[in-house]
């Protein structure tokens, strides 16, 4: 079945477009502006939200960027980018993947909307604060040189993303530990290849 990529160089996207790369399938990508081209009924269909990225396999479309890339992960056993069913790492491998897509990726956002959560009203907003999750996040990219241990996976992906955008836009503090995590994840030859098409596309879709 043959896989096709709707997004834009200037999006999450770009986290699909690595994970694509680290399976190694063929897979063809359909550039969607922003504005009015998301919202036509022809990609109103794929996507209803009106946004990228999203995914065709054959007859089957996902949407929303952890689950795109966790559905590449368990569709391309291959690629081992996610842990068995079974596997002890299982557990750990959902709970950092939807981490990146929970507490880190909402607190981040908030945090540079200026959205302040009162102390005493913390626990509704899901992370506490920004400085719990940022802590949290740097033990657990500290401990090994990969967020599940020696093994790279799809959660390093989204997560490790998250961290290089935060890094490059200066969205998160430049914390040693998330140097050198993100450092370890940019130089994979998939992930510098994806980065290279995107690049290369911002020239012509800016």
């Amino acid at each position: 079945m043959s896989l096709t990529l709707y997004t834009n160089p200037m999006s999450r996207g770009r986290m699909v477009r690595w994970a694509l790369e680290e399976i190694g399938q063929p897979y063809e990508a359909e550039i969607i502006h922003y504005g009015p081209p998301m919202k036509t009924p022809a990609y109103l269909a794929i996507n209803p939200m009106g946004k990228v990225p999203a995914l065709r396999h054959g007859d089957v479309i996902i949407t929303e960027t952890p689950a795109i890339i966790a559905y590449l992960a368990d569709t391309f056993p291959a690629a081992r980018l996610a842990p068995p069913p079974g596997s002890p790492l299982r557990g750990s491998y959902y709970r950092w993947l939807f981490f990146g897509a929970g507490p880190f990726e909402t607190a981040v956002l908030n945090h540079n909307l200026g959205v302040i959560i009162p102390p005493e009203r913390a626990g509704m907003a899901g992370y506490g604060s920004f400085e719990a999750v940022m802590n949290v996040t740097e033990a657990a990219v500290s401990k090994s040189p990969y967020i599940l241990g020696e093994e790279f996976s799809a959660a390093d992906i989204y997560l490790g993303a998250q961290i290089g955008f935060g890094l490059r836009f200066d969205s998160i503090a430049k914390r040693p530990a998330f140097e050198a995590y993100w450092d370890r994840l940019k130089h994979r030859p998939a992930c510098l290849r994806a980065a290279g098409i995107d690049d290369k596309l911002l020239a012509t879709h800016p």
